[in-house]
């Protein structure tokens, strides 16, 4: 039985359509799950826009950011069951041998494939998950929150991991996109003093922000950056999707500190690196997530010590994808939630 499905079918801009998808066959780790809610993420739109810096294996159903309910299971899978309530991790193709991922780093496995570019992923009924990506969703926790689970760990993976924030630091977090609000956020859940800098098209996004205790500033932060002592701020994150605003990131940080760079931008930088070496900075970057963080956030989602209905939207059906795209591109929304079911 075919269901319907937001297919990116060409590397041109605006390739994605909806198409007839044939019901997932599912081999022995794995299961079928059937989608709840999927969240659209900046690379969705990316792939839609084409301006992605990442291989894709067209045609694919897109969507990584999801939950739904078990409905079979491959015949190896032991601990789940069919009706169970289920998140899943986005790194649906790893190499078991891999050096990476025998650390438990298999987000930094070279030949890792995730949903939605490298296989086929959730914006449509039905979709094949390996068992090892599952987490169990509290009975609390409704799927439209719960599938932004994704973005939540890549914002706990880029805070709390890679940037060592310590209470009392002063943070400033560039572009308020999905990851960067939710970086603020989780920012301010380890003490920190945070703003969160955007351009004249972001003032709503800011607004949001706002509600999670930041300062929303539109343009110059340096102000902002250098009020304490004239020297910068201890962290800056950069959750900006281009690579240009690393210069920005170095003139807001002070000497010693540290800048933790989790948005992506193909496009070249040319600027001197000289102020990263005269002021001692640290400049780590930040991809994605693994086991761990997405039971520490689950927590942190499930208590409610850490809220995502603020950047939620609106909730679309399917067939309305092209809406809830456009919410988002265009900056009306921070984050678009689909109802495939």
């Amino acid at each position: 039985m075919n269901s319907i499905g937001v297919v990116n079918y060409a590397e041109e801009k605006g390739s994605v359509e909806i198409r007839e998808i044939a019901k997932p066959s599912i081999g022995e780790d794995d299961v079928l799950l059937q989608v709840a809610n999927v969240g659209v993420c900046g690379s969705d739109l990316h792939q839609w826009t084409s301006d992605h810096s990442w291989p894709v294996n067209y045609p694919v159903v897109l969507g990584h950011e999801f939950g739904g309910h078990i409905v079979e299971l491959g015949k190896r899978v032991e601990g789940w069951k069919e009706g169970d309530r289920v998140v899943s991790e986005t790194a649906a193709v790893i190499d078991a041998n891999s050096p990476m991922t025998r650390q438990g780093l298999y987000n930094l496995d070279p030949n890792r494939k995730g949903f939605g570019y490298g296989v086929n992923g959730a914006m449509t009924k039905y979709v094949r998950v390996p068992a090892r990506c599952l987490h169990r969703v509290p009975e609390n926790l409704p799927f439209e929150q719960a599938c932004l689970t994704e973005p939540c760990s890549v914002a706990y993976n880029a805070v709390v991991v890679n940037s060592r924030i310590q209470p009392g630091d002063r943070v400033v977090v560039v572009g308020p996109g999905t990851i960067g609000i939710l970086c603020a956020a989780v920012a301010r859940l380890c003490g920190a003093e945070v703003a969160i800098v955007g351009l004249e098209a972001d003032r709503e996004r800011l607004k949001i922000a706002e509600q999670y205790g930041c300062v929303g500033i539109v343009g110059d932060a340096t102000a902002w950056a250098q009020k304490q002592d004239g020297l910068g701020v201890d962290c800056v994150i950069d959750a900006a999707g281009a690579s240009a605003t690393l210069k920005i990131a170095l003139q807001l940080v002070r000497p010693n500190g540290h800048i933790t760079k989790v948005g992506w931008g193909p496009q070249p930088l040319n600027f001197s690196l000289d102020p990263l070496v005269q002021k001692n900075v640290t400049l780590q970057g930040s991809f994605s997530h693994n086991w761990p963080i997405w039971e520490k956030v689950l927590s942190l989602l499930a208590s409610g010590t850490l809220d995502v209905k603020p950047i939620i939207g609106g909730v679309w059906e399917l067939q309305d994808w092209h809406e809830a795209f456009d919410q988002m591109h265009s900056g009306k929304v921070v984050k678009s939630v689909l109802k495939p079911n």
